[in-house]
């Protein structure tokens, strides 16, 4: 073998100034003798340098590469987020070490990472789509409920050859978007056509989708709230386009003034910009506010009047947590102001990840688009076919989450418990929280009236706010970086989804577990208190 690999190495150093050497490279390699012999001397056909040198050299470097990508930020898993990771291993491998003993990620929509069950009914018939030959096992009907089965063979059916690892169309499983449409139209009173509905992995693929459609150049803007998911501003920067921000008005709940928008949307094009559409967030993600009726009336009028088309995120539409408010869905609101296709160009998004469902993991959602010529549909056909289909898991779910078990199911009172169970609970949680943060000093915050999240400003001293530049930070990133350090707590700073200058904020989820919150609460009051008392003046 050694004398093998001796004369190998003869030939290729003789090889290395002729054209031979970059196609027998490659086969040394693959015979992993390269490695091999490289470690053994290193005298004979050394391998490439790892060091500064072949860093000088290297052929991607974050000088070259696209900087779409470096203008692209996403708080939601940025640094902080990286630190707890990295003290979350701390406290596996030296328990003790740290002055709390878990972290407690308060950061992002995750429900089932924090505790949350997943809906019983939802993955029995997932379980039997993906296994099916179990569903003709006796043993089936005493360990799954009868409308799960009836359920699965009736998808199993709709799925070409019963495949749930093939690819389908790539607008989805024609049969799962009936069931979709079918449930939209129970929820709106108004037809949904199958034809309109794109199943996609989660809401985000939609969102990119609709950005990369819109977005031509820098000229083109995207109005979207302040602050806003960093899904928007991220998928905005990515496609070269230019967001036109516009505020929420945090004094009067998080409100959405149309009179703010249009003059944003008149600051822009004075710039140069042309605005292609308004995204709005409802139930509000980071702010958690439910827009009424009447405020949705006058954005599908300002965006008709305008030209723009209307994004509406609607993935927290199961998340309402207030009696004396509803969610309506844009296309309802539009249709019942007697607008249809040809008067306003409508995109919805909707999602498993969020509701009271959670399933995040699943990467299940679709986009429901009306409003755009038959041109405009082909062209975005062909962007969803470039990724040939959603995954089929997802699909599935997007469509129970759409059709439930109904009042006289086997699974329905199970179902309904299981819900009504994790909303109940979740409404408990908010209202705590929200209680606490309202206790601290210098801590204001709005009522969450729905999505899963808090969104208090915090009032800091001059002498934080100087602590925080010394550290080169933003003051709230510098007060959330603080928290995690000791307590445990993971938030998001306000920064990273936009805010009114001068003012800080952090956005907090409602969905660690409910045993769970009073030690949030207590961990963050002691934390808050010991903060001020050093920032004082």
């Amino acid at each position: 073998m050694w004398r093998f690999v001796a004369e190998r190495t003869k030939y290729l150093k003789r090889a290395v100034s002729s054209s031979l050497y970059s196609s027998l490279l490659p086969q040394f390699t693959s015979w992993s003798l390269y490695s091999l012999y490289s470690s053994s001397s290193s005298s004979v056909l050394d391998p490439p340098s790892m060091g500064s040198d072949k860093e000088k050299s290297a052929p991607v470097t974050v000088e070259n590469i696209n900087p779409k990508v470096l203008k692209c930020e996403y708080a939601v898993r940025g640094e902080i987020v990286t630190i707890a990771q990295r003290l979350q291993q701390q406290l596996s491998e030296k328990p003790g070490s740290l002055p709390f003993d878990e972290i407690l990620y308060c950061n992002i929509g995750n429900p089932q990472s924090l505790g949350q069950q997943p809906i019983t009914f939802f993955r029995e018939v997932l379980a039997l789509t993906d296994h099916p030959t179990i569903l003709d096992n006796s043993e089936t009907q005493g360990l799954f409920s009868a409308d799960a089965i009836e359920r699965a063979w009736k998808i199993l059916d709709q799925i070409p050859g019963r495949a749930t690892g093939a690819y389908s169309h790539s607008q989805g499983v024609k049969g799962l978007r009936d069931t979709i449409a079918a449930g939209i139209e129970a929820r709106d009173g108004f037809r949904a056509d199958p034809n309109d509905i794109f199943l996609t992995d989660g809401a985000s693929p939609g969102v990119h989708m609709m950005m990369q459609l819109l977005i031509r150049s820098e000229q083109d803007g995207i109005l979207c709230p302040i602050p806003q998911y960093p899904l928007y501003s991220a998928s905005i920067a990515l496609h070269g386009g230019t967001l036109v921000p516009y505020y929420l008005d945090e004094a009067t709940g998080w409100g959405l003034e149309v009179s703010e928008v249009k003059r944003q949307l008149e600051e822009a094009r004075s710039k140069g910009v042309t605005a292609r559409a308004l995204v709005v967030i409802n139930p509000g993600n980071p702010t958690g506010q439910l827009l009424g009726e009447e405020n949705q009336k006058q954005i599908v009028e300002f965006c008709k009047n305008e030209g723009l088309v209307l994004l509406a995120d609607e993935v927290y539409q199961e998340n309402v947590y207030v009696p004396e408010k509803q969610f309506h869905s844009f296309k309802k609101v539009s249709h019942s102001m007697g607008y249809g296709e040809r008067d306003i160009a409508l995109v919805s998004f909707q999602s498993v990840s969020k509701g009271y469902y959670g399933e995040c993991g699943k990467r299940g959602g679709y986009m429901e688009v009306t409003g755009f010529g038959a041109e405009v549909r082909e062209q975005i056909y062909k962007v969803a076919s470039v990724n040939l289909c959603s995954n089929i898991s997802g699909q599935i779910l997007a469509s129970l989450v759409m059709s439930p078990p109904k009042v006289g199911d086997e699974s329905y009172e199970s179902y309904s418990a299981e819900k009504d169970g994790i909303l109940s609970s979740l409404a408990r949680r908010a209202k705590t929280l929200e209680g606490a943060l309202n206790s601290l000093e210098g801590v204001t915050c709005n009522k969450a009236e729905g999505a899963m999240y808090l969104f208090p400003r915090i009032h800091l001293p001059e002498k934080a706010i100087k602590a925080a530049e010394a550290a080169k930070k933003a003051p709230d990133a510098f007060y959330a970086l603080r928290l995690l350090e000791e307590t445990g707590i993971v938030v998001v700073p306000g920064s990273g989804f936009g805010q009114v200058p001068g003012t800080w904020h952090f956005r907090c989820t409602i969905l660690p577990q409910e045993d769970k919150i009073p030690a949030i609460v207590e961990r963050l009051k002691e934390f808050h208190k010991k903060f001020m008392d050093e920032c004082r003046e």
